[in-house]
């Protein structure tokens, strides 16, 4: 196999659909019905397979994966998935943030700092 196979560049893309609900609810220790509810809450859209069901990416899987914990911490779920959206907004703003820094050559610093 070479490495400008398209099977490799799937494999390697966080945000291609490789799980089917069943499977992402393994992986992640829950069920299908959590899936759903943060779908419904618009935490994460899944892709739907030509068939119709749901696909899901490894990204997509985190994010659940966070919601989970939230969720298991006693925290509604529609509050979970608000917090975890924030969280994501604020990791994107800071990594734009960086990026800004570096091409400005201003030095880089933590979060937390400044």
């Amino acid at each position: 196999m070479t490495s400008d196979n398209p099977l490799n560049d799937r494999l390697d893309d966080d945000d291609y659909p490789a799980y089917t609900m069943g499977r992402a609810a393994e992986m992640l220790g829950t069920t299908p019905a959590f899936l759903r509810a943060i779908g419904d809450a618009r935490l994460i859209t899944p892709l739907r397979s030509e068939g119709g069901h749901r696909r899901y990416s490894r990204y997509q899987l985190r994010i659940a994966a966070r919601a989970r914990e939230l969720v298991d911490q006693g925290t509604p779920i529609e509050a979970a998935c608000r917090i975890v959206i924030l969280e994501d907004q604020l990791e994107e703003a800071q990594r734009i943030n960086a990026e800004h820094r570096r091409v400005a050559g201003e030095p880089t610093r933590g979060p937390g700092s400044g």
